[in-house]
């Protein structure tokens, strides 16, 4: 049997696995094909060597070792996980630094309504290997350690607030975060090959928005049903988390997560999988795998995020430095592609409040060194 045929079958006959179930207006029937973007072909490569569909552009926003703008501020090395952030009639964009020996932290960018660079500053600093992370219903980001025991430390995105280490969301190869306020909840990702995929629930129920206790829960599978189990140990003292709960369901190197409508996406670079967990029937379906898609535009699976419109944004770390979308109806496509950057990665796709403004950095550049890193911006008529 063709290995992609063999792989179909393996995954439609797995009991978690369930296709076809509704999330938000649209139906989806996974996993994603390959098909024609909403958005058209990509266009020849602009002045800062992005491909881009019909009617978009792109800027250079920052760049790493230098000062942004007319701030002063000197942009940080390595740039990765992000997030936008409503700030009056502007918007915010936070940045991780994903360097090592505790140079790593977050930087943050401050836009006016007509996206003009009006400030830029440190919000996290002395950290290690910060890399991805996730934005909280009350307006914070999680930036996560991606290093054996790391940490989560929840910061402010408007420079008010000192940075928090919040030790009970666990100590393992953290990557990314997502919350969910429905069930007060915060799904997190760990980048290991035998990595679990974890939530973390705040200490009763009215101390949601506070994350400084709780209990750390892995997902576990047994006979096909899937069940969060709490981890003995967050601290992982003794036994990493992933290892202390028997029955840990394993995915292939966790890294970017992104909650919407009950649903969960999360991704693994290991396999090239985008994954989806289904909170409220508490299922999972692969969204995309390589092995499945005919003519596969999407490799190196890595961070993630949506649009109004129900599209997901998924970043290449390697492949043809792209970022690709999958949309409701299950297609498959290139949105954007960096050229003359092999030796970097796409890191922290997100949109500003309007959504019609993507951020994203290539992380080592034209350079290939993390001090060379470029945040973007990208403007167009996205769909809503």
């Amino acid at each position: 049997m063709e290995r992609r045929t063999l792989l179909r079958s393996a995954v439609v006959g797995a009991g978690t696995v369930a296709f076809g179930f509704t999330m938000t207006r649209e139906s989806f029937g996974y996993p994603a094909q390959t098909g024609p973007s909403p958005y058209g072909p990509l266009q020849p490569a602009d002045a800062n060597g992005i491909l881009l569909p019909q009617g978009f552009t792109s800027r250079v926003v920052a760049r790493s070792s230098r000062r942004v703008g007319s701030t002063g501020y000197t942009w940080h090395g390595a740039p990765d996980g992000g997030a936008c952030f409503a700030d009056g009639t502007g918007w915010i964009y936070t940045s991780n630094a994903e360097l090592g020996s505790g140079s790593g932290g977050v930087s943050a960018l401050r836009f006016s309504s007509t996206g003009s660079i009006t400030g830029a500053y440190r919000i996290l600093s002395g950290t290690t290997r910060n890399c991805a992370g996730g934005t909280t219903p009350w307006n914070s980001w999680l930036s996560c350690e991606e290093t054996t025991r790391g940490y989560v430390y929840e910061t402010d995105p408007y420079g008010v607030r000192a940075a928090a280490r919040r030790d009970a969301m666990g100590r393992f190869n953290h990557e990314a975060a997502a919350a969910d306020p429905d069930r007060r909840v915060v799904y997190l990702t760990e980048d290991e090959g035998d990595g679990a995929f974890y939530r973390f629930v705040p200490s009763g129920w009215g101390s949601w928005g506070s994350l400084g206790s709780g209990t750390l829960q892995v997902l576990t599978e047994s006979g096909g049903t899937l069940s969060w189990r709490n981890v003995p140990d967050p601290s992982a003292a003794g036994t990493s988390t992933r290892n202390q709960v028997s029955g840990t369901r394993r995915f292939n190197g966790g890294e970017g997560c992104y909650y919407r409508g009950g649903l969960c996406f999360f991704t693994t670079k290991g396999d090239n999988r985008v994954w989806v967990y289904n909170a409220v029937a508490n299922t999972l379906a692969i969204v995309y795998d390589d092995n499945l898609t005919s003519s596969a535009p999407l490799t190196g699976v890595d961070n993630i995020t949506g649009s109004g419109s129900g599209d997901l944004f998924v970043a290449e770390d390697g492949g043809n430095m792209e970022i690709c979308i999958i949309t409701p109806q299950d297609v498959v496509a290139p949105f954007l592609r960096i050229s003359g950057q092999s030796g970097s990665e796409i890191t922290g796709p997100a949109f500003n409040p309007a959504g019609n403004r993507l951020y994203f950095s290539s992380q080592r550049g034209t350079s290939g060194s993390s001090s060379g890193g470029i945040t973007y911006e990208v403007t167009g008529p996205f769909r809503s």
